[in-house]
């Protein structure tokens, strides 16, 4: 049980949501990055700057003994990789702001940083579930736009996402890595700023 929950805690790591996101909307609802089209390019970009570059971060914080464990597993330990990797997606979506003129490209990635922007300012004084955040972020996100569907491509990705985003949650759960509450907490605020980023930029 433990080994199946943590692999899903690594396939589903909160810093390979964004890539997982785009991949999604790339096949099912790639009207929304237009003018771009559909492209390979684009993910790799997506996937470099928003997971290689921070799981670079991580490694090198380990590696300097800033942080004892990849993991994680205290509240302290988290400030400052959160920090950097804040800083990293701020200037991610700075960059896609002045160099690619896809306005929902950058709106998306303006909600995304958001939520990475929340984790660390509350990592400061509370641990919640990023896993948690990460995946009912993108719930959040995912469902304004089915609107925009017209034969309802996104409807069933959707649902696949929330039945993923509760075997993630279990699966923090049977490591003992989070409580309920900080569980509940990292959901409720994921969908929240999703859900209302959408609303509000779209």
């Amino acid at each position: 049980m433990k080994e199946a929950a943590k692999v899903i805690s690594v396939v589903f790591h909160p810093l390979l949501m964004t890539t997982y996101l785009f991949l999604l909307l790339t096949y099912f609802l790639p009207v929304i990055l237009q003018p771009a089209q559909p492209s390979i390019w684009i993910i790799l970009l997506i996937f470099v700057t928003t997971f290689a570059l921070p799981a670079v971060n991580f490694l090198l914080l380990r590696l300097t003994g800033s942080i004892r464990d990849l993991s994680m597993p205290h509240r302290h330990q988290r400030i400052l990789p959160f920090i950097f990797i804040s800083a990293i997606y701020i200037f991610v979506t700075v960059m896609f702001y002045w160099k690619f003129p896809i306005p929902n490209l950058l709106r998306l990635m303006m909600i995304v940083s958001a939520l990475v922007v929340f984790a660390t300012v509350v990592t400061f004084f509370y641990k919640i579930s990023v896993h948690s955040l990460a995946m009912w972020g993108a719930v959040g996100m995912m469902l304004p736009m089915n609107k925009v569907s017209e034969i309802g491509s996104l409807l069933i990705p959707t649902a696949i996402v929330i039945v993923i985003a509760g075997m993630v949650m279990s699966a923090r759960l049977a490591l003992n890595a989070h409580t309920p509450r900080e569980i509940l907490i990292g959901s409720t605020s994921g969908f929240a700023i999703g859900f209302f980023g959408m609303i509000i930029l779209f």
